[in-house]
């Protein structure tokens, strides 16, 4: 992975839904596990998602959240 397309994944505004404006580093868990249980969607929004999934999931959002713009 490319530490240019995680700044990008972590800085990335969610574009629809309950949380449509926050960065994707700032969803809620329980709503990345819900995407992850029924199919996150496709392109590099999807690609993004699972990828800050497997953050929260792995316990790093600490870590990367000086990284936020």
């Amino acid at each position: 992975m490319e530490q240019q397309q995680l700044l990008e994944a972590i800085n990335q505004v969610m574009p629809f839904g309950k949380y449509a404006g926050s960065k994707l580093l700032e969803l809620p868990e329980p709503y990345l596990v819900w995407f992850h249980q029924r199919g996150f969607p496709p392109g590099k929004l999807g690609q993004q998602l699972a990828l800050i999934y497997e953050v929260k999931l792995n316990g790093l959002e600490a870590m990367l959240r000086p990284l936020l713009k």
